[in-house]
């Protein structure tokens, strides 16, 4: 049977993130997105109502929540701004998740409880600079030492890179076995040789820190090697299916913040002696905007909700990040349209939302990758 009410432990969650984007993440907005300020402060207080550990369980120091109630978070924070969900999408769907279901309860112990109660931030080190979309082709080369292991490498476009207190990194073992030798393993801030680089200035998500990584004879040990050699990029793409539900509904927050945005402004705005909203040309334009946030909701809910049952769910959350990232740049672009001059200033938000959004089809897989991932899966279940 389906059902489309919330739960009430889901629409409490919902209204105080709502609450908390309104009253702790807005009123600094614009000015940590004109200075690249990381919001350090605002994490610290989303760690202490439990929204740094959502879904891991409540014995590694986790809120135990459903993905549903997560994507619902994940999209009330987004709406004021997705530079904040980007890191709270990164420490619950990779590197919370993967610590839970990979890591030995050594593990968990030591680098998720902290990870999950708001103390320490998590940060997911799969890219680099030759190996974006191609995650099988993994330069940074992992040796075994004794009871060590040693990395050397760059890894690129690190989320958190520069603020994060535990990395997941992957890293080849043995480059003649291609993607069935990727290992992955932990790594501390502040181990020797692992540097993060200078923060990359970008166009969106400027509240975000984005950096590389070098990798110079880093000494791992060991007992941080998460499950076993050979399991890294498998872990990895695992990640990334959950992954790319926390990005479907942040771009959905992004799309909805800037269609809520251009509803009040469309109200109060007046041209030929009337408000915008009243022209054809307007009313069009916000009738599309809320049926493609509909549905790219249905396609995130349906994601969590496999995820949540257990069910594989590659293709849907790759349909659900294509679709959702695809009309959160169609959205926010005519939102910039409907505010006319003032859709090209601070002021107004949606110039913010319109750089915000381009983004989400680049990273956690891009909209090129997800076709193939969902094409793939078809022809999977379709075969001759």
């Amino acid at each position: 049977m389906i059902s489309f009410e919330f739960t009430d432990i889901q629409e409490q969650v919902r209204e105080t993130a709502r609450k908390f984007a309104k009253e702790e993440i807005a009123p600094s907005v614009i000015e940590r997105d004109i200075n690249a300020i990381f919001p350090a402060e605002i994490l610290k207080k989303l760690g202490e109502i439990g929204f740094l550990g959502m879904t891991a369980s409540p014995q590694w120091g986790g809120s135990g929540l459903d993905t549903i109630s997560y994507t619902l978070a994940m999209m009330e924070i987004s709406k004021v701004d997705a530079s904040v969900g980007i890191v709270v999408s990164v420490q619950n769907s990779l590197v919370n998740w993967i610590l839970e279901k990979y890591g030995n309860d050594a593990q968990r112990e030591k680098y998720l409880t902290p990870l999950a109660s708001g103390e320490k931030l998590g940060a997911y080190c799969l890219s680099e600079p030759d190996s974006g979309s191609d995650a099988r082709d993994q330069k940074t080369i992992a040796q075994k030492v004794g009871n060590k292991w040693i990395l050397n490498g760059t890894k690129n476009w690190i989320s958190t890179g520069q603020n994060a207190d535990i990395y997941i990194v992957f890293a080849q073992t043995n480059p003649e076995l291609k993607h069935k030798g990727i290992a992955a393993f932990i790594i501390e801030k502040g181990t020797p040789g692992f540097e993060p680089g200078l923060k990359e200035d970008k166009m969106g998500m400027r509240s975000s820190d984005t950096c590389s990584i070098g990798l110079t004879n880093v000494e791992v040990p060991e007992e941080n090697l998460i499950s076993e050699v050979g399991q890294g990029f498998y872990i990895a793409m695992r990640g990334l299916s959950g992954g790319r539900i926390g990005i479907a509904s942040q771009a959905v927050g992004i799309a909805e913040g800037a269609m809520e945005a251009s509803l009040k402004y469309a109200q109060e705005r007046k041209a030929f002696g009337m408000p915008i909203a009243e022209l054809q040309a307007i009313q069009m334009k916000l009738a599309q905007m809320i049926m493609k946030i509909d549905a790219a909701k249905l396609l995130v809910f349906k994601a969590a909700y496999m995820r949540d049952s257990g069910i594989d769910h590659s293709r849907e959350s790759s349909e659900a990040k294509l679709f959702a990232t695809t009309i959160a740049n169609e959205i926010t672009r005519e939102a910039v349209q409907i505010h006319g001059g003032y859709g090209y200033v601070r002021e107004y938000h949606v110039e913010r939302m319109m750089r915000d959004a381009k983004v989400t089809e680049i990273y956690e897989g891009t909209s090129e990758i997800q076709h193939i991932v969902i094409a793939r899966e078809l022809l999977k279940n379709y075969p001759l």
